[in-house]
């Protein structure tokens, strides 16, 4: 459970008292206050992640409160504590700014707790995300959202301990995982950061063309040559060149590439000029290196070389704590290039992105949110997601609900000691319907009774 620190400004110190009580019990920082005056002064000293506040108080109101706190812009939100009567002022206020409000007397502990969850989370997010209308790091996502998730912590680490180096890294994980973004944080956090940064997709490039394409070619190198053309290793000079996937290379242009890594030095096709290889050379591949060069797929002496320093991103599936970073970060990118206003994923579409397998990972990940973003209104809901992740969601739900059957019946069979007839009374259902889930679930009962 998120917690965070509240700041109640309320003039009746019984309720007050209420609600902090209630607020502290689940694991909140809170701090209290009687005014708008005092509050207003407490939130300019102190920094806080929610303020709750009553409606009608002396000398400053909550909504004068809530206006005047608006001059500095890192504000936290505003739940606005009213009686009934005066629910209209609030629903008013909420068109100014204010997150939500609250009716007094309290009568559920239990939404109080659950609406102040909700804030501090949409407040986290929110400020996660304030770091896209920044200046990115040369290109970059924020990097809490490149390393997000607990699976990450380690790729960062070995990121930041190999990028002040000049040794050659091998990037490992499926399609889709990030391989080239991790390229580049690696090359702008190095030396090199101020030279190119050049990727080449070697799946992509026709093989009769890639050493041209790696290493240039002279004027009449072959038909169609009429003119000298610098390669990818001479654009990257001074800084890095990528390999992505670098197993779909050709066993002879891997010999070629070998001898690069070993003397730092090339030739141009049709040419005879040695020329240095000043780059660093970092390589990418979705399949397992080590296991090609057992079945004779790819080199075994490139394999060694390329292996200096190992890195492998983790599928997506194993980051399920970040996808509501991940998607939230994309809403936000691609409204912003539409030329939309959305306010973000509500909680049913989440809860879908969170269960989801997501075999095509981040890059799946990324469409679905950008086709999403096209069909949004509003806010993204689980109708603009693709069929296969709505039904992900259907089956988490049926999931859960029997699960919840399941622990009722438990209980009421507890409840009165076994007696399935007692137990069908007290759960609302015929015993046939008792009998079927017990055997559905596997629950024994008492079957005299």
């Amino acid at each position: 459970m998120l917690t965070g620190r509240i700041l109640i400004v309320e003039d009746d110190p019984t309720f007050r008292g209420l609600m902090a009580a209630i607020l502290e019990d689940v694991g909140h920082e809170v701090r209290q206050v009687g005014d708008g005056v005092e509050g207003l002064a407490t939130l300019r000293r102190e920094s806080f992640d929610l303020v709750l506040t009553d409606l009608k108080m002396p000398n400053m109101g909550g909504i004068e409160f809530f206006r005047a706190s608006r001059s500095d812009s890192a504000a936290p939100p505003f739940v606005l504590i009213t009686a009934f009567g005066t629910v209209e002022e609030a629903v008013t206020a909420i068109k100014e700014g204010v997150s939500d409000f609250l009716t007094k007397p309290l009568k559920d502990p239990e939404a109080l707790r659950m609406l102040v969850q909700r804030l501090l989370e949409l407040h986290r997010r929110e400020r996660r995300m304030v770091a896209l209308d920044a200046a990115d790091l040369a290109g970059l996502p924020p990097l809490e959202i490149v390393f997000a998730g607990q699976a990450m912590h380690e790729v960062r680490r070995l990121a930041g301990e190999v990028a002040a180096t000049e040794a050659t890294v091998l990037i490992g994980g499926e399609s889709g995982t990030g391989k080239e973004l991790m390229a580049r944080y690696i090359h702008l956090t190095s030396a090199r950061k101020a030279g190119p940064f050049i990727a080449v997709n070697c799946a992509a490039i026709p093989e009769n063309l890639l050493e041209s394409e790696l290493f240039g070619h002279e004027r009449g190198a072959f038909t169609g040559a009429s003119t000298a053309r610098q390669g990818k290793f001479e654009m990257a000079a001074g800084g890095t060149i990528m390999l992505d996937e670098i197993g779909e290379m050709p066993l002879a242009m891997q010999a070629k590439l070998l001898r690069v890594l070993q003397e730092r030095s090339f030739e141009r096709v049709g040419g005879n000029k040695e020329m240095r290889a000043n780059v660093r050379v970092l390589a990418a591949s979705n399949r397992d290196l080590g296991k090609e060069a057992d079945a004779g797929r790819f080199r075994e002496d490139l394999y060694y070389r390329l292996n200096v320093f190992p890195i492998t991103l983790p599928p997506l599936r194993d980051r399920r704590d970040a996808v509501d970073d991940l998607a939230t970060f994309f809403v936000r990118l691609h409204a912003r290039n539409m030329g939309k206003k959305l306010s973000g994923i509500n909680t049913v579409a989440m809860k879908a992105l969170c269960s989801y397998g997501w075999p095509g990972n981040i890059r799946e990940l990324q469409n679905v949110i950008e086709r999403a973003v096209i069909l949004a209104r509003g806010e993204v809901t689980i109708s603009e997601l693709p069929d296969i992740i709505r039904s992900t969601q259907n089956g988490a739900e049926v999931g859960m609900l029997k699960e919840v059957e399941r622990d009722a019946i438990a209980a009421a069979l507890k409840g009165t000691a076994g007696n399935r007839r007692l137990a069908a009374d007290r759960l609302g259902i015929s015993r046939r319907t008792l009998q079927y889930r017990l055997k559905e679930y596997g629950i024994m009962g008492d079957d005299e009774a």
